[in-house]
C-alpha cells in the first residue's frame, strides 16, 4: 500500500503541475491550480514514511487513505455546488481528475484494508 499511495501521490502532483502551467499559458494563472500538487506531496511523503517505518505502517496509511478521502470530498463538494455552471474548462478537468484519483485511492485502500484483516 505505500507504493501505492506513492504512485497516486505522484499523480496528484503531475496534475498540479500540469494545471499549473495550462493555468499561466492561458494567462489565468491561479496558485490553486497546484491544490492536487499539495496533496500529491503528503501522499508520497506518507507513503515513504509508511515504506521507512514499518511499524508505523499502519498508522501512515490510514492517515494517507483519511488526505485521500478529504481530497474527494472537498474537489468532489465544489463540482456538486456548482453542477448547473459547470464547462470543460481546465479547473474542471483538473478537479474531476482529482476527485477520480483520490477515490481511487480510498478504494483500493479500504480494501486492501479489508484484506489485511481478513488474513489476521
Amino acid at each position: 500500500m505505500p507504493t501505492t499511495a506513492i504512485a497516486f501521490g505522484v499523480i496528484l502532483t503531475l496534475l498540479g503541475g500540469v494545471g499549473y502551467i495550462v493555468s499561466v499559458m492561458n494567462d489565468h494563472a491561479s496558485i490553486t491550480a497546484l491544490i492536487p500538487a499539495a496533496f500529491g506531496f503528503v501522499l508520497v511523503g506518507l507513503g515513504a514514511a509508511a515504506r521507512a517505518k514499518e511499524n508505523l505502517r499502519k498508522h501512515l496509511m490510514h492517515a494517507a487513505v483519511v488526505v485521500a478521502l478529504l481530497g474527494f470530498i472537498a474537489t468532489a463538494g465544489r463540482l456538486v455546488s456548482r453542477l448547473s455552471e459547470l464547462t470543460a474548462s481546465p479547473a474542471v478537468i483538473s478537479q474531476v481528475i482529482m476527485a477520480t484519483v483520490c477515490l481511487i485511492f480510498v478504494i483500493l485502500a479500504i480494501r486492501s484494508f479489508a484484506a489485511a484483516r481478513r488474513n489476521n
